[in-house]
């Protein structure tokens, strides 16, 4: 699969902007956290473009999130790592790659940077940088739905958040005009 293919699938699939956006956001930091890993950033990216494909399905049901997305890819032509790494980001399956460890630490953290980006003055992620997020991650009233713990789990991945926020944020802020930020 193409990732002109994923985005149009994406788009059949998720009719809020803002959750596309967000698929967006996790795509660009997957894509940058396998550049780091000296891995390829195309499977990676697609796991981060299609990991809430069926969310709109499974709102109700969160504990069928992922299971849904990856009954719609099968067949697609995705390697197994992607369609794993979409399914341990919900937990449904143990996360052990890095790709699957990134996921997990990205989907959340993707979500914080955009809620520090639309609390900064100038509303724009290029106004963000470490010190602001780092005073926001402390603040646990701030983007509550953000797993800290989750984001925490980049230690897994031998990196510090020091480390990780800023990488994350360089990616999305590389597609700040896709973003509205």
């Amino acid at each position: 699969m193409t990732r002109e293919q994923a985005l149009e699938l994406l788009q059949q699939h998720l009719h809020n902007k803002n959750l596309v956006k967000h698929c967006l956001a996790v795509e660009a930091c997957m894509r940058a956290l396998a550049v780091r890993f000296r891995q390829d950033p195309e499977p990676w990216g697609l796991a981060g473009l299609l990991h809430d494909l069926d969310y709109e399905y499974t709102v109700a049901t969160p504990q069928d999130h992922t299971e849904k997305t990856a009954e719609m890819l099968a067949g697609q032509g995705l390697g197994e790592e992607i369609i794993h790494a979409i399914r341990a980001h919900n937990l449904r399956v143990e996360p052990a790659s890095q790709m699957d460890l990134s996921l997990l630490a990205i989907d959340p953290a993707s979500g914080f940077i955009i809620a520090c980006a639309l609390m900064h003055p100038d509303r724009k992620l290029a106004g963000v940088d470490l010190l602001f997020m780092k005073k926001r991650f402390k603040e646990k009233s701030f983007a509550k739905g953000a797993s800290r713990e989750q984001m925490e789990g980049c230690a897994r991945l031998g990196l510090s958040l020091d480390e990780f926020l800023p990488l994350c944020l360089g990616a999305m802020q590389k597609i700040s005009g896709e973003l509205g930020l």
